[in-house]
Parts: structure tokens; sequence; C-alpha cells
């Protein structure tokens, strides 16, 4: 590797703790209430080295939710989440609570940035509405799809479905990082999922995996 790739790799590798760190300081105290001085001095470099990758808090945010929306797409895709009928989306709904009972820091984060971008002058107001159309939008169409493959009950109204299942998944993480051993993330939204299923999501031996 020449000096000039070692120098690359240094930086994307600096980069990536910073995200780190500022995504664990984010879930704690929020963004109002993280300092980038605290956020470099975790990572043990200066805050004009910290100004050199993120010039801003929030242009650190945005990198830190764009990581985020990143990985969640990734692990859809590993868990064959497409298909006509719908149905390998909403198994990955399964999995993603699956997913977050492993990661309650990203858990956290979105808890305590969703309730302050409430406001609409937190920097992260836009991404939080755009985020949940987004979500409810593409849970309209899996339902959609699998309505129109015979997959759902007759009566079941696809738009509000999507938006309970939206809201589900967001309150059931609040109450699991509360008391994670009282709230079962997976099992409920799989039950919910097959309330308006004319058949189970998941084969017997067929769970998914935390991943």
């Amino acid at each position: 590797m020449s000096t000039m790739e070692q120098g690359y790799a240094s930086g994307r590798a600096r980069r990536e703790r910073i995200i780190q760190v500022a995504t664990e300081l984010f879930g704690r105290v929020g963004f109002n209430g993280a300092t980038m001085l605290e956020i470099a001095a975790e990572c043990g470099i200066s805050r004009a080295g910290l100004s050199h990758h993120f010039p801003t808090k929030e242009s650190l945010l945005e990198a830190v939710l764009e990581e985020r929306d990143r990985e969640d797409r990734e692990r859809f895709r590993r868990n064959g989440s497409g298909g006509a009928d719908g149905l390998g989306i909403l198994r990955g709904m399964v999995a993603l609570a699956s997913h977050n009972t492993a990661v309650p820091g990203l858990i956290g984060l979105y808890a305590v940035l969703s309730a302050e971008a409430g406001e609409a002058s937190h920097p992260a107001h836009q991404y939080f509405i755009d985020r949940y159309e987004r979500i409810r939008s593409g849970t309209a169409r899996a339902l959609r799809r699998a309505q129109d493959a015979g997959h759902l009950l007759d009566d079941v109204d696809v738009d509000a479905t999507a938006i309970e299942l939206t809201a589900l998944m967001d309150g059931l993480q609040v109450q699991w990082l509360l008391d994670p051993d009282s709230v079962d993330m997976p099992a409920v939204v799989q039950r919910r999922i097959e309330e308006v299923l004319v058949a189970p999501l998941f084969a017997e031996d067929d769970e998914p995996a935390i991943v």
C-alpha cells in the first residue's frame, strides 16, 4: 500500500470512528446535549481535527443518520426483502426488530433524536418527517402487494395498517429500552403483522435471525 493509500485508509478509519462516537454520545445525551469538544476528546483528536472531517455538528448528525439508514438498507437486502408478493418486506420488519435488540445504542439514538426533532428548528426535523413518510409508504406498498397476491385478509385497510406498524415499531423500541426483559419486540411485530395475514408469516422452523 502506498503512502497516499495509507493516508486515505487512515482518514476513512478516523471518520468511521468519529461517526461511531457521535452515535453513542447523541444516543446518551441527545444532539442538543452533545458538544463537538466532547466528541473530539472521545476520539482522541483535536477540535480542529474533528472539523477537518465534519465542519459542524449538523454535518456530523447527518452522517450519523445516513450511516444508520445505509446499514438498514443493506440488512433488508441481505434478508431477501424483495419479491413481488410483499412478504419479504414484512419478514424484514421482524428481522429488523430482532436486530435492534442487539444495538441498544442505536435504538437510544433514534428515541432521543426523534423526540428532540419535534421542534421545527432541530436540524433533524425534516429528516424524521421524510423518514416516517418513507417507512409508511414502503410498508403500505408491501402490504398492497401482499393483498394483491391474496395473502391479506379481505377487510384490511392497507394505509392505516402501515401507520399502525410504523407507530408500533417506534413505541416498542422505547418500551424495550426502559425494560428489555418485559418486551419481546420481534414477537410483538410478527404477531401484529400476522393479524392481517391469511397464513403465518414464517414457517414453524424459519424464525428471523439477529443479524
